[in-house]
């Protein structure tokens, strides 16, 4: 009899067989699920970073348009160009509020360029505003994967253009030197075309420049207002964007 309940305490194979496959049905189902949920998480995570670059383009972009100022420059030839020149596809302007927290030689005045190369969206600056021949661009990539970039130009009779200035403002002061708002629309495969339009704050004129090595605020610096970083991130002003 002690023999039988021997026997009888144990798993026969079949058993154990019938046990080892429910743990594998129920582990398979098991990293099914928690696959989904890791492959959901990497989604939302990707996603939310590229709509912050989104975002920080364009608070970037706003702070440049709000603080457009009222200041020609000389290109490396030494010619007069406006305070700014725009497209449908690009934007050149001076702005104001450079920070400058290291207290460097330099004017708070700095020139801005904004294109599309290729799928990037470039920001390029200039360390004076009356250039040189030998003055070169500093190059930062904003956005990748820009199918199309496109502004407009809103003036003082409320009617949009294309293309700015309308007329001569290569002098100080100029009527019609600087658009009363810009609109800005930035096409992308994941969100499509995103517009946003800002207000162009107007602001005294800075000066005429004085020659095309310079004038004296950039060779000299600005003793009222040196006040920016190296890069965007340490750009000064209110963010202020609108959304249309």
């Amino acid at each position: 009899m002690s023999t039988r309940l021997r026997r009888s305490t144990g798993f026969t194979l079949l058993e154990l067989l019938i046990a080892l496959a429910i743990f594998a049905i129920m582990s398979v189902v098991a990293y099914g699920g928690l696959r989904t949920v890791l492959e959901a998480r990497d989604r939302a995570a990707a996603s939310a970073d590229r709509l912050a670059e989104l975002q920080l383009a364009f608070t970037i972009i706003g702070r440049d348009f709000e603080q457009a100022i009222d200041r020609p420059i000389r290109d490396e030839f030494g010619d007069r160009e406006p305070a700014m020149q725009g497209t449908e596809d690009g934007l050149e302007l001076t702005r104001g509020g450079w920070r400058n927290p290291a207290g460097l030689q330099r004017s708070e005045l700095q020139r801005v360029a904004y294109s599309l190369e290729g799928e990037e969206l470039l920001r390029q600056t200039w360390q004076v505003l009356d250039r040189t021949q030998g003055s070169e661009p500093r190059s930062t990539a904003l956005l990748a994967g820009v199918e199309e970039l496109s502004l407009r130009y809103l003036d003082a009779n409320r009617e949009w253009r294309d293309f700015w200035p309308t007329g001569p403002a290569t002098m100080p002061g100029a009527e019609g030197a600087l658009p009363i708002g810009i609109e800005i629309s930035i096409t992308t495969e994941r969100w499509g075309r995103v517009t946003r339009l800002f207000r162009v704050v107007p602001g005294a004129p800075a000066g005429l420049p004085e020659g095309p090595g310079g004038s004296q605020e950039e060779q000299g610096g600005d003793e009222a207002g040196d006040q920016t970083g190296t890069g965007p991130d340490d750009e000064g002003g209110p963010a202020g964007a609108e959304g249309t």
